[in-house]
């Protein structure tokens, strides 16, 4: 079971049939195989052997979906980069697992020279944008029509396919490794959870490429044979304006988009008869929003998913079929559904010991679609998987139906627009600050990310400062998506008797009245 098996089998079957779609870029299976393979020699020929990361740096392209596939087609390794990082994140993130070859596209070429002034392993910068090449890269295309393709080269279901970084509870992002087997299993069980219609069908891809989300949408198409049309960032009208060119029939989105979308003023100008499915996820649903938008996709069907880059990404869903009107239907799309074939959920307590039905603890998971580890934290690795389960960090309980509700983060994580930003990163980043003695950085409602960064800051006797050097000061270390978007200075933070801080007494006046303490 190995990623690349949809190429040769949409090659054989579906030779001059759209794969993949963006913008006037438009390659059917046959030409896009060609490429890939291409790729994968050019690849091998900087260097790559098997094994090795090759990062990405870019919008969303037809050029991202190749190097997915020219990178395992070569025995290599993804490692796609937080396009919202800034370069010291970014350089972190390729060092850490020692990436030496790095496609950027127009819009980041630019970092490329700081970037390899703050690495020590990045080695080759491949522009792929449509310019002239910039000193200093090799040229994407020119290499592609100087080198011959090659074989794909043999995998195993637990060979490493990628690593993907996400937030870090000490402050550093982990690289979650994924395999071949994983991730594609995970997509084959995704699909027969939320099943849909091939004929005549189309996806798009809005959410980024460099998220296991985005990523997993386009393998989930393409296995089936699917076109995958990629919008290069988010817009609503282009979203609109691909839906209804396009004639699209199925469409992931985080819950910040689906606001964007049908509010946007134009959303009313667009024939979007043809989308069948709609699904969502990333980050829970306020009721409100998904009632408005069902009544703006009056025809088509709604399913959630629930999952983390840890799993790759899905364990549970919520199928349309539980959207429909009904008795229950009040409480089920309060739930974040049932867990997919591939995995068992529990709830468990601080002893790992299951608990009862309707009983809060913690979510954890296990299957083939379970991450390896984090790439070189041998000791968050154990703690993750210990007793061979997931331990996800959110609160949660089932019912006795199987349905699962997640209630609250246990880890110390917020969920802004579907990013997680763990608080840690946030606080280390105000530390910084001189005028800073303490702070506190927690999740609170909000009506446009579902939550926002908010920090609670204690300075330093006689010293000051103002929400907006927070800020600033803040953009200048971490991505500005993790940065507070909020701030209110205390003379204390709560602690305990211990001297543990103590954050449920912060978050508390925010999100009191609410039954999920999640945005």
């Amino acid at each position: 079971m190995f990623l690349t098996q949809p190429l040769h089998k949409g090659r054989r079957e579906k030779a001059h049939e759209t794969a993949v779609v963006c913008g006037d870029r438009r390659l059917d299976f046959a030409t896009f195989t060609e490429r890939v393979s291409r790729l994968a020699g050019v690849l091998q020929k900087l260097g790559m052997a098997r094994g090795d990361r090759v990062g990405m740096m870019s919008l969303n392209s037809t050029r991202f979906v190749e190097y997915f596939f020219a990178t395992w087609w070569g025995g290599g390794v993804i490692n796609p980069v937080n396009i919202r990082w800034n370069p010291k994140e970014v350089a972190y993130s390729l060092d850490d697992c020692d990436t030496r070859i790095l496609l950027v596209d127009d819009l980041f070429a630019p970092m490329a020279a700081q970037l390899r002034e703050l690495s020590t392993s990045l080695r080759t910068v491949v522009y792929c944008g449509d310019g002239p090449v910039p000193e200093g890269m090799v040229g994407y295309e020119a290499l592609l029509a100087d080198t011959a393709p090659v074989p794909d080269a043999p995998h195993r279901s637990d060979e490493l396919a990628a690593v993907m970084y996400t937030g870090g509870t000490t402050g550093r992002p982990k690289g979650v490794m994924l395999a071949h087997g994983s991730l594609y299993i995970n997509a084959l069980a995704s699909v027969a959870a939320l099943p849909r219609d091939t004929q005549d069908a189309a996806a798009i891809v809005a959410a980024p490429m460099f998220h296991v989300a985005g990523c997993g949408v386009a393998l989930q198409s393409l296995l089936r044979l699917v076109p995958v049309h990629i919008v290069p960032m988010f817009d609503e009208v282009a979203v609109l304006e691909t839906l209804q060119s396009a004639r699209i029939t199925e469409m992931f989105l985080v819950p910040t988009m689906i606001k964007r979308v049908i509010e946007h003023p134009r959303f009313a100008e667009f024939d979007l008869g043809s989308l069948r499915l709609l699904s969502y996820g990333a980050a829970p649903i306020d009721a409100a929003l998904l009632d408005a938008a069902m009544r703006a996709f009056p025809g088509t069907a709604f399913a959630q998913v629930y999952g983390m880059t840890e799993l790759s990404p899905v364990v549970t869903a919520l199928a349309s079929h539980c959207h429909a009107p009904g008795p229950r239907r009040e409480k089920l799309l309060r739930s974040a559904g049932t867990p997919i074939s591939i995995a068992e959920v529990r709830i468990v307590d601080g002893n790992d010991n299951e608990l009862p039905h309707g009983q809060v603890g913690e979510i954890v998971a296990r299957g083939p679609m379970v991450m390896q580890g984090y790439w070189n934290k041998p000791a968050e690795t154990e703690a993750a998987l210990r007793g061979g389960w997931m331990h996800t960090g959110d609160g949660g309980y089932m019912d006795e139906n199987g349905f699962l509700y997640v209630v609250d983060r246990m880890k110390d994580m917020i969920v802004s627009g579907g990013e997680n930003v763990y608080s840690a990163e946030v606080e280390n980043a105000i530390a910084q600050m001189p005028q800073v003695l303490m702070s506190a950085v927690i999740g609170v409602p909000d009506d446009k990310w579902g939550e926002r960064v908010h920090a609670v800051i204690v300075l330093r006797p006689g010293m000051q400062a103002s929400p907006e050097e927070v800020m600033a000061h803040c953009k200048e270390q971490i991505a500005n998506y993790k940065c507070p978007r909020s701030v209110e200075f205390r003379d204390a933070l709560p602690l305990s008797a211990a001297g543990k801080l103590q954050k449920f007494q912060l978050r508390e006046p925010f999100w009191a009245g609410k039954e999920r303490r999640v945005g």
